[in-house]
């Protein structure tokens, strides 16, 4: 397992998520090889001049080499566009299960995010984030451009990954688009879409970006499988942080065609709470338990994670951004630690 520690609260929550693993490692016997990697983000610009230095993907490179995957802690500016763009992480996966636990930390109504199942299946490789842009002085001011594309292969390759989960779920897709807005973006999706529903059996339905962030809103009960472009897929994304209760519990994995996998929160790098002992490590602790099911086939050890979670919160204990009444508001390490209790069987489980 390779880490990156990140910047901000990315090592705070990088080392609750390690704590965690400790406990799985003491319960369960088994043992892992963590390897720690180098900067990324500002520290990297600061120290190396590039948010990811050579140095940091050569250690990535090695850690895919020996059947690893990459735990990674938030890092800012173009750190998370440029790894994707060097290893080809070309799908991410953003599991939406609201836990019943926090059912009233939200601002929906509890009944309302009952049995919510949504898996985001999002662009990495091409779009806005991966473009060509530029600043140039004319004779009218300042000019800043920005150019992308996508390709049949990239959309095609993605779309079939939507699919075929779609098959193994309720054989339905949403592909997100903008229709008028990027009119040939959109046909290419659209076509897309359309041939690998006929191949591979999954129906897809198309809805425009705007809409589809009211309607998961409004009625999420009616997405399954959300296929969608970098960008949009970033806007649904954070989107689905206010269906789980709080961003601070939001994770991803991010995939290369060959499986190596990059595990992340999907929040940012909280630079206003670094150091304060209050963000929310359990996204952090998420993403660790999606990477021993994903990569390592260790299910059992991923759901005593979830429940040990789940547990912690049952008992009243949350950091402040899921606070409701009656809860009691701790810090980073003590909910970490509450966790670890959990995973070691201080805490019943779910069983």
């Amino acid at each position: 397992m390779g880490v990156l520690e990140g910047t901000g609260i990315g090592p705070t929550v990088i080392d609750a998520a390690l704590q965690v693993l400790h406990a799985v490692e003491q319960t369960t016997g088994l043992t892992f090889e963590v390897c720690r990697g180098g900067l990324i983000g500002e520290d990297a610009v600061q120290e190396c001049g590039a948010w990811l230095p050579e140095s940091t993907a050569d250690f990535c490179a090695d850690i895919f080499r020996r059947g690893g995957a990459i735990l990674s802690g938030p890092g800012g500016g173009r750190y998370v566009y440029d790894l994707r763009r060097r290893f080809d992480l070309f799908c991410k996966f953003v599991p939406v299960q609201p836990v019943k636990a926090l059912a009233r930390a939200g601002r929906l109504d509890p009944t309302f995010v009952e049995n919510i199942d949504i898996l985001v299946v999002r662009d990495n490789a091409g779009g806005v984030y991966q473009g060509q842009w530029g600043d140039r002085a004319t004779a009218l001011g300042r000019v800043a451009e920005h150019a992308f594309s996508y390709s049949e292969t990239e959309v095609h390759r993605l779309v079939e990954v939507a699919a075929r989960a779609a098959v193994a779920r309720t054989g339905v897709f949403h592909v997100i688009v903008k229709e008028g807005g990027v009119p040939t973006v959109t046909a290419l999706w659209r076509d897309v879409g359309l041939a690998v529903g006929r191949s591979s059996g999954a129906e897809p339905r198309f809805m425009n970006i705007d809409l589809a962030a009211y309607e998961l809103i409004q009625n999420p009960h009616i997405f399954d499988v959300i296929v969608a472009p970098n960008l949009f897929g970033d806007i649904v994304a954070d989107i689905c942080g206010v269906l789980v209760s709080s961003r601070g519990v939001t994770f991803s994995g991010n995939f290369t065609p060959q499986g190596h996998g990059v595990y992340q929160t999907n929040h940012g790098c909280a630079h206003d709470l670094a150091g304060a002992d209050v963000a929310n490590p359990c996204g952090q602790i998420y993403s660790l338990a999606m990477m021993l099911r994903e990569t390592f086939n260790l299910p059992d050890e991923a759901l005593r994670i979830e429940h040990a979670l789940e547990a912690v919160w049952r008992e009243g204990w949350r950091t402040a951004d899921l606070a409701e009444p009656g809860c009691r508001i701790v810090g980073t390490a003590a909910m970490t630690q509450k966790v670890v209790e959990a995973v070691r069987g201080v805490i019943a489980t779910v069983a």
